[in-house]
């Protein structure tokens, strides 16, 4: 039998209120946590899935508004749950990379972290024939030697503004509140579609999305939103 695989805390150790992200060791030049010159686009984004229950559950939701986001899935769901993973790709939102186990790679040398990376790469592409773009490194964390692996691999680091804490069961209505009252334009969301135990998620996701369309906001992907679509 599968076992579903339960992830650490979140620790978010790089300031997420800027477009290019600055961490403690130095600059980043392809770092994003929200892209402020789009003023009425935002991007939903996923992580750590897919999950053979609330990745559908959740892909529906985005289907009955019309919208699209970002899964970062990590390779070892990839390749316990394929049918899941292609939904994602069959309902036309983005696919990034979030390594293959969801390692702590501020503890793993940079081969390690490449490794990880490359393998979660390679599962994506055998899957679904699609090589990401888009790479979001597990809790946040973006060690020094991050910047060298991500122009050896072309990948753009992908962080957050706003982060929901929906994978420690906030309430659906926190959730909700949390992001209508900080949500600006060019923004990124943070929510989870692989959580241990219960899921808040879908409900907060009915909440908040006919808010934030009635607010005259356009949901895109990460990628349509750092680059500018």
């Amino acid at each position: 039998m599968k076992k579903l695989l339960i992830f650490p805390l979140i620790l978010l150790l790089v300031s997420v209120q800027c477009r290019i992200a600055v961490f403690a060791q130095g600059q980043y030049g392809n770092v994003y946590c929200r892209n402020s010159s789009h003023k009425c686009k935002i991007a939903l984004t996923f992580d750590d899935g897919p999950h053979p229950r609330y990745t559908e559950k959740i892909l529906h939701i985005l289907e009955e508004y019309g919208i699209t986001a970002t899964f970062f899935v990590i390779g070892v769901n990839a390749e316990n749950y394929p049918d899941a993973l292609q939904l994602i790709l069959d309902s036309g939102c983005e696919i990034g990379n979030h390594t293959y186990s969801h390692a702590h790679i501020n503890q793993l040398e940079p081969d390690q972290i490449k490794q990880q990376i490359l393998k979660c790469q390679d599962i994506l592409y055998e899957k679904t024939g699609i090589r990401p773009c888009v790479f979001r490194p597990p809790e946040g964390v973006v060690p020094k030697c991050l910047n060298g692996i991500m122009e050896e691999t072309d990948y753009n680091v992908v962080l957050w503004s706003i982060d929901t804490l929906d994978w420690a069961m906030n309430p659906s209505e926190n959730i909700s509140k949390t992001v209508l009252k900080n949500l600006q334009g060019g923004d990124i969301i943070l929510m989870h579609d692989y959580v241990s135990g219960g899921n808040t998620t879908c409900d907060a996701l009915r909440i908040m999305i006919p808010q934030i369309l009635a607010k005259g906001y356009e949901f895109v992907t990460v990628s349509e939103l750092i680059n500018g679509s």
